[in-house]
């Protein structure tokens, strides 16, 4: 089965490998192309670099009319990310448009991790504590990446 939103997958799986955005990698599981896993590593020189965070992308046939649905599976500590990893992010909500491909879609969370919006927060604690405790809020982002390491 053909459809346009498999079509549009297709192309933008195929634009990931020919001219994969830097520290960014995500393919569709087998035999599916609407379920992706992806990877984004957390960008140098940042309390993020060294990280490689999982995640997950949920396309319907509605793309790219509508946006995926888009959650982290490793553990994540931002201001813009809640508890079961979904992300709290325009492009993702109401900001949506279909010239946005799973590059970009990827592009804008990895440029999330170091750009969060703390006056949306989706984990209030974690906002809280970059805007108050610069320290310790990159402190808890240092674990997580150390996480990321181990975490299966």
């Amino acid at each position: 089965m053909s459809t346009p939103a498999r079509k549009r997958l297709m192309r933008d799986f195929k634009r990931l490998q020919q001219d994969p955005p830097a520290g960014i990698s995500g393919a569709p599981q087998d035999n599916n192309i609407t379920l992706w896993n992806a990877v984004i590593f957390g960008p140098d020189d940042t309390p993020w670099d060294g990280g490689t965070f999982k995640l997950s992308l949920q396309f319907t046939e509605d793309y790219p009319n509508k946006p995926p649905t888009v959650r982290f599976v490793s553990r994540m500590f931002h201001p813009n990310i809640y508890a079961d990893g979904s992300i709290c992010l325009d492009i993702l909500q109401n900001q949506w448009s279909p010239i946005y491909d799973v590059a970009a879609i990827l592009t804008s969370i990895q440029s999330l991790l170091c750009d969060p919006n703390p006056n949306s927060p989706a984990n209030s604690e974690a906002a809280r504590m970059f805007s108050e405790n610069k320290r310790e809020y990159n402190r808890r982002v240092r674990e997580v990446v150390e996480q990321s390491w181990t975490a299966d």
